[in-house]
């Protein structure tokens, strides 16, 4: 008899398959599995960055510097134009002619409309004082700020103030310019930029009788007290 293979389970050992062709054969990676550092002509290193950590200063109105002016008594006052809200709410311009020709005027002036010793102590004490000013011969006691005619509208009604003195509008300046009083106070937190000098002034038709001019924002001697003293 032929042999013939043994057909049970426990014995029978399937052929190999035969190799498959390349085209079914699984893809094979492009790159090694441990990637190379890249050369490159360029060096690419990271920014150095500091950080200056500032610490804040307090605020201080007033300044050291040295009271100077181009104005000085026996000098005319140059002419300029105000601004300012009238009793029934109209804008309207005044000039320095219209405030002192043929008149005894006080000017006095602010650094700043709302900032606290101009409100507390400045402006109050020439309102206190008007009538007593009056009754000594001035005509005119005006309020000199560089500030908008609306701040100033608005200071004087939050002050409750009527007509006993004009707050005048220097808005851009040029009056205060015009006397060499600015105050620079552009380093200052509060932004308030280029303002005047505090000082008290008296006029008569125009000509400078009294100037008290004080340091920076400071107030010492241009009260309407120390213009009551020389009247």
């Amino acid at each position: 008899m032929t042999d013939r293979p043994d057909n049970s389970p426990a014995s029978y050992h399937p052929p190999s398959p035969p190799p498959l062709p390349s085209l079914f054969l699984p893809p094979q990676p492009l790159l090694s599995s441990h990637p190379k550092t890249l050369s490159s002509k360029f060096s690419l290193t990271p920014l150095s960055l500091k950080f200056h950590h500032h610490h804040p200063k307090a605020f201080k109105f007033s300044t050291t510097t040295t009271a100077k002016s181009t104005i000085a008594v026996g000098d005319k006052l140059p002419e300029s134009t105000f601004s300012y809200f009238d009793p029934a709410g109209e804008l309207q311009t005044t000039t320095v002619s219209d405030l002192t020709k043929g008149k005894k005027a006080i000017f006095f002036a602010v650094p700043g409309a709302f900032t606290p010793t101009c409100s507390q102590k400045h402006l109050p004490g020439f309102v206190e004082k008007s009538a007593e000013l009056k009754s000594k011969g001035v005509d005119t006691i005006a309020c000199i700020s560089v500030n908008d005619a609306f701040v100033m509208r608005a200071w004087k009604e939050n002050l409750k103030i009527n007509e006993e003195v004009l707050l005048l509008s220097d808005g851009n300046g040029n009056f205060t310019r015009a006397i060499g009083c600015e105050l620079d106070l552009s380093d200052k937190p509060v932004g308030l930029g280029v303002r005047s000098r505090r000082y008290s002034l008296l006029a008569e038709d125009g000509v400078v009788k009294v100037l008290n001019l004080e340091e920076g924002g400071a107030f010492t001697s241009s009260g309407a007290e120390d213009v009551l003293k020389v009247l």
